[in-house]
């Protein structure tokens, strides 16, 4: 077994065991490798594995993976700037980190000029981080939601969020959130929480998805581009 199969063969016992600990079956929960500042050539070993999302933070970064990799769905995961909509819109086939008013009406502009769909999800900051990371706070939400107006070019998925590591109570007000929303909102919302160091929190709190960069890839290398 290659050095990526073995790490794959852990992430996922580990998630099956989480799993069986709370009662959930695993297949609710997907696996989404983070290949930021990995190089193509790793993603593909990825690919003939079964894998065919990705996650990257960095938008130019996820352009070229994009070129290079025709097979693959590239997913942002990283902070969106108004000035990068376009390329990312072109480029990423879902954007989790609508998290203003702004970039959603900038977004939903671009779609209709260009003439495409892009699942989107809100991402959520409950903890005062968004200098860091991005996200809405919980009551900003509403006005992100607003902002999109249900438009069928960006239909809204789930929720993403960063939880402070090593908190399980932040992983329940998610769970709470996501729960809260879908009952005011009628939307079937999916969760996106947990990584690396605490995928087993996450699953425990209910979340339909975790996002795995060293634990997947390996070591990250130096940045592959300059944002």
């Amino acid at each position: 077994m290659n050095p990526l199969a073995a790490r794959v063969a852990r992430l996922r016992a580990r998630i099956q065991r989480a799993c069986e600990a709370c009662g959930r079956d695993p297949g609710e929960v997907e696996l989404l490798p983070v290949s930021k500042r990995q190089p193509a050539s790793l993603v593909r070993e990825a690919m003939d594995l079964g894998f065919s999302r990705f996650g990257e933070n960095y938008v130019q970064e996820g352009v070229l993976k994009a070129q290079d990799l025709p097979g693959a769905a590239m997913v942002l995961i990283g902070p969106l700037q108004r000035n990068k909509a376009r390329p990312a819109l072109a480029a990423f086939q879902e954007l989790m980190t609508v998290d203003r008013p702004e970039l959603a009406l900038r977004l939903r502009h671009l779609a209709a000029e260009l003439d495409l769909v892009r699942p989107v999800w809100l991402q959520v900051d409950l903890w005062g981080e968004a200098t860091k990371v991005g996200g809405a706070a919980g009551e900003a939400l509403d006005a992100v939601l607003a902002a999109l107006e249900g438009d069928p070019r960006l239909p809204v998925r789930g929720l993403m969020a960063i939880p402070p590591p090593e908190d399980p109570e932040a992983f329940r007000a998610m769970a709470r959130l996501r729960e809260e929303l879908r009952q005011r909102t009628g939307l079937a919302l999916r969760l996106s929480m947990g990584m690396s160091g605490d995928l087993e929190e996450a699953i425990r709190a209910g979340t339909d998805q975790v996002r795995i960069g060293t634990a997947f890839f390996g070591t990250r290398q130096a940045p592959l581009v300059s944002e």
